[in-house]
């Protein structure tokens, strides 16, 4: 599961990549600097791992990760192939949801693609070229589909009339996200069209570093215009976080950080975000050889969750022995959890929770 950072030509995504990943990757005052999507994977912060690293003192601790995908600035006419148009569209299409920077400061040193600061127009620049890319996509299906639909096909009949819909949010210049499938069918039709604007999304408003906690009038006109996304708007200031990247110490970022006001790099807060965004969540395993958290879907079941260790873990699964994060974190230790009656054995039907610390029961 990837998340790719997308946006106009100098607003600040390569940098914000090196700031996630640490990578390297060529950051320049120029367009197209990043040609290849660069991808970095990425540990997702997490205060619960370092309290299990406390309690259980492990030989070693492992973070979950999330992808994260710099993808090359894009233009006006990018849908038909202007400037590296094609492959920014390839490189998104291969994400699982984008993270959309817009430059929300003003600095004459750095080079705007369109002469000025408009965070508006650049949103609506790449929302355009996004929507006439699937919008090409769309109508190419629609041609089968109408064909079929003729013939008293009910499947087309049903694509057709989704399709349809699909088609005229697109031509309001609405995203395909806003369309709501409306049965199962719909639904496994939806995802298999594979749609660019159907992928969800996060804004970062890129700020200069005096705005980096209220934001500033720019950060207001995004919130405003996205209100009825339902989509998340992170304020973060790109030179800052770079900054702080910079430092050795902990104790020198703490610093840092204290003195713009924040409790923590907006980085953290970021890839958190993303990896809700991806429908992500963690469950644990903690023993004295090692903690660790792993990556599963929102709503996988304990034997699929099982899975992700081992697919023998998955095939012979019998039971999964499962205490609450905050139980294990009050008692302090399994064995406290097991006296006050608080270790839950679940079997094949159990939905995990972000969080859990499990124990898997299995034979193959």
């Amino acid at each position: 599961m990837k998340a790719g950072i997308v946006g106009l030509p100098n607003v600040g995504k390569s940098t914000l990549f090196n700031c996630l990943s640490n990578a390297k990757a060529q950051s320049a005052n120029f367009p197209f600097c990043t040609i290849e999507p660069n991808i970095g994977v990425v540990n997702v912060p997490d205060p619960r791992i370092s309290r299990l690293e406390e309690l259980v003192n492990p030989e070693r601790v492992q973070m979950a990760t999330v992808d994260i995908v710099d993808i090359a600035g894009l233009v006006k006419g990018a849908s038909k192939g202007e400037g590296l148009g094609n492959q920014f569209l390839g490189n998104i299409r291969e994400c699982n949801a984008i993270i959309h920077v817009l430059r929300c400061f003003d600095n004459d040193n750095i080079v705007h693609v369109d002469g000025n600061v408009n965070p508006i127009r650049d949103k609506e620049t790449i929302d355009i070229e996004l929507q006439l890319k699937d919008l090409e996509t769309v109508d190419k299906r629609l041609e089968k589909a109408n064909r079929a639909a003729k013939t008293g096909n009910k499947e087309a009949q049903i694509e057709k009339a989704l399709l349809d819909r699909i088609r005229e949010a697109l031509m309001q210049a609405k995203s395909a996200r806003t369309v709501v499938p409306q049965s199962n069918e719909e639904e496994e039709l939806f995802e298999s069209f594979q749609l660019i604007t159907a992928k969800p999304v996060l804004y970062v408003c890129n700020v200069d570093e005096a705005s980096a906690i209220n934001g500033n009038t720019y950060v207001e006109q995004v919130r405003e215009l996205v209100k009825d996304e339902q989509a998340e708007v992170i304020v973060l200031s790109v030179g800052a976080e770079a900054d702080i990247n910079e430092l050795e110490s902990y104790e020198e970022r703490q610093l840092f950080l204290q003195d713009l006001g924040l409790t923590e790099p907006g980085s953290a807060v970021l890839i958190r975000a993303a990896y809700k965004l991806l429908n992500l969540q963690t469950y644990f395993t903690a023993g004295v050889k090692e903690v660790r958290a792993w990556t599963i879907n929102v709503g996988d079941t304990a034997p699929k969750a099982a899975g992700v260790i081992h697919t023998d873990f998955e095939k012979g699964f019998i039971r999964a022995e499962v205490i609450a994060f905050e139980d294990f974190s009050n008692y302090g230790s399994e064995a406290k959890v097991k006296e006050a009656g608080k270790l839950r054995v679940e079997g094949k039907e159990y939905i995990v929770k972000d969080g859990d610390v499990m124990h898997f029961r299995f034979n193959v």
